[in-house]
């Protein structure tokens, strides 16, 4: 009996030593599935905040970027109505010249048409001179070119009929023996028409006042002209003699008797004949 109760005992003992082995065991594995799970917690909690890092970094190059992207777009906005503005500008300031343009011309077209009435009207009336002198001036505005043409004939005409009127004048001095008058009233004519179908009585005329004035320096040059010029044959004579008498007043001997013998030789009809061949005899017993 005895020794079943300690059979028993002992059995006892053993399990509650091994309950305790087991207790033993199951805080150690608590202890460390705690520690496992504060490591866990940890590591976890260390996750979490490089997890609030990275986002805060993701949103914060989201926005840079996203920035950075509104602000080429901005800038290329501001860059596309910059340009329109310029060229708007550009626009504006070409439409303003060509409408100043368009005034100046339109008011230059009004002178000129006003110019023109006072310029046919001097036409109009026979005022030769104040035509030919502001005939420059009118050149220079804006006329068409058939109000271009006909002012010109019209000047072309007055040129020709007071030149005619000048020779006129000219003439009537010589005749008078006023002949510094009729030298200026020739060279007028002249400066009026140089290419009139009267310019070379006009010079023959202004020859002969030369002479008279003792300027038969002068004189010869125009005669030598006349004499030599094919085209003006009706004064060729005329201007052999005016010629020779010229140089016989230089006491240009030689040059005179070959005048007179050039007179005598190709006008031997002319009224000058025979006062050449008198004239060229006594020079060539004189001289």
């Amino acid at each position: 009996m005895v020794h079943e109760v300690d059979e028993e005992l002992r059995e006892i003992k053993r399990e509650i030593i091994e309950s305790r082995g087991l207790i033993i065991k199951t805080n150690n594995l608590t202890n460390a599935l705690s520690a496992d799970i504060k490591s866990i917690a940890k590591r976890q909690q260390s996750y979490e905040g490089r997890l609030a890092w990275n986002s805060a970094t993701a949103y914060l190059v989201f926005v840079v970027v996203a920035f950075a992207a509104l602000k080429l777009a901005w800038d290329a906005r501001v860059e596309q109505i910059k340009a329109e503005t310029d060229q708007r500008a550009v626009d504006n300031e070409r439409l303003r010249k060509e409408l100043r343009d368009v005034q100046k011309r339109d008011e230059d077209r009004a002178r000129a048409e006003a110019r023109a009435a006072q310029f046919y009207d001097l036409a109009r009336q026979g005022k030769r001179a104040d035509l030919i002198d502001q005939w420059e001036a009118m050149k220079k505005e804006p006329l068409s070119k058939a109000e271009m043409a006909v002012f010109a004939d019209a000047v072309e005409r007055a040129n020709n009929e007071l030149s005619a009127q000048l020779y006129q004048q000219g003439m009537d001095k010589l005749r008078a023996q006023r002949w510094q008058e009729a030298a200026s009233a020739f060279e007028e004519s002249i400066r009026r028409k140089e290419d009139s179908a009267i310019g070379p009585s006009v010079r023959l005329g202004l020859a002969e006042a030369y002479r008279h004035l003792n300027r038969q320096k002068d004189a010869i040059p125009i005669l030598t002209a006349l004499a030599d010029n094919p085209v003006d044959k009706e004064v060729h004579d005329d201007a052999l003699d005016l010629l020779a008498w010229c140089q016989m007043d230089t006491q240009a001997w030689n040059d005179a008797k070959n005048t007179w013998r050039t007179l005598i030789r190709r006008f031997p009809e002319s009224r000058f004949t025979a006062e050449a061949k008198m004239q060229l005899a006594q020079l060539q017993v004189n001289h």
